[in-house]
């Protein structure tokens, strides 16, 4: 029985240090590496058999990221020239616009500002003026018009003031509202309204 007890203790000893070489002959098979490239820092840890085939599978991972990373820029400085490119056609269109909705504002109903200047400066002309000017977008009286006419320099009698502006009322152009000797008078629609 003794022999039987010392075979079994022998035999654990035996696993027992079949186990303990294994765990040794483990760790001294485990590398561990730190591995710096760029801007990437890296800590490896395998045994050492497979360290060239981890470290180069590392190795083309950064590599790869790193190229994606230029290609991303690449495309974001294609990106940012056709957004200025587009921005300086938008920008170019949007000054034709303006001139053009400039010329258009400056004709209305059949009159440019030109014309004014060139038909001299009758009564009807210069209120013509100061209606592009946007001086009936309030309701005036015939002795505010004929003020403001006077501020500019001319003095032409109530009869001719209030004749313009009743010519002006019938073309539509301005609009009458009050009683007989209290007529105000406003433009009829916004002035530049298309």
């Amino acid at each position: 029985m003794n022999n039987m007890h010392s075979n079994i203790f022998m035999s654990q000893i035996i696993i027992y240090i079949i186990k303990m070489t294994e765990a040794v002959s483990r760790l001294s098979i485990e590398a561990k590496i730190k591995l710096k490239y760029n801007d990437w820092e890296v800590e490896i840890t395998c045994t050492e058999d497979k360290v060239k085939q981890v470290v180069g599978n590392v190795l083309s991972g950064i590599d790869t990221a790193l190229f994606s990373n230029t290609k991303i820029e690449t495309e974001i400085e294609n990106l940012k020239s056709e957004l200025k490119d587009i921005k300086q056609k938008y920008e170019s269109i949007s000054s034709n616009n303006n001139i053009l909705n400039n010329q258009l504002n400056q004709k209305r109903n059949n009159i440019s500002l030109k014309e004014l200047s060139k038909n001299g400066n009758t009564c009807r002309s210069l209120i013509e003026k100061i209606f592009y000017e946007k001086y009936f977008e309030k309701e005036k009286l015939l002795g505010e018009v004929h003020e403001e006419l006077s501020k500019m320099g001319y003095n032409y009698d109530r009869t001719a003031v209030s004749h313009s502006l009743t010519d002006m009322v019938r073309e539509g152009i301005l609009t009458r509202v009050g009683t007989l000797r209290n007529y105000r008078y406003i433009q009829k629609k916004p002035l530049f309204e298309k």
